[in-house]
């Protein structure tokens, strides 16, 4: 009777507990990766592998954040939570292409969507003027490049870019 319950039982590790540890080690170890990704990783990402990236990123930070659903997410891609609720629209883009003001007017409604109290557009490129200009009127924040380098720096500061280790006298 005893081995038949001992038999029961390493047939039941090996049936739930098993595959449940075997994905929890797979996501620490995407996780470790993902925190260790600096700007020039970024830039290889795709949109949603950026998205998550921002989860990673964001939790390190000492956030809540939710990645929203791929499709029909109303203009967020995550949502932070915390002292305030943040939205925040992603944008991976090629390092010439700048964020228009289209990613604003998302944020936007993604806001009042998910009663918010905060809305940013993140991304690895720039902003068009228009959308610097229309983020400025709405109250949204922009994060660009070198906005998100300095949050990468805060998580993993081996992963210094050019423009932070330069000598002052170089930077004048």
């Amino acid at each position: 009777m005893d081995y038949l319950l001992f038999y029961f039982s390493v047939m039941l590790i090996i049936l739930f507990v098993l595959p449940m540890m075997i994905k929890y080690v797979k996501k620490k170890k995407q996780f470790t990766l993902m925190k260790k990704s600096g700007i020039k990783d970024i830039d290889r990402m795709k949109g949603y592998q950026f998205e998550a990236y921002l989860q990673v990123l964001f939790k390190e930070l000492g956030y809540r954040p939710v990645v929203t659903q791929k499709s029909g997410d109303y203009g967020a891609d995550v949502v932070l939570k915390g002292r305030n609720k943040i939205v925040i629209q992603a944008k991976r883009y090629g390092y010439k292409h700048n964020v228009s003001m289209d990613a604003v007017r998302e944020v936007l409604a993604a806001m009042f969507f998910y009663k918010a109290d905060e809305a940013w557009v993140i991304t690895n490129s720039f902003f068009t003027k228009q959308a610097t200009t229309l983020a400025k009127t709405c109250g949204v924040t922009l994060l660009n490049r070198y906005d998100l380098e300095k949050f990468i720096v805060k998580i993993n500061p081996t992963k210094q870019p050019k423009q932070f280790t330069r000598k002052r006298s170089e930077l004048s």
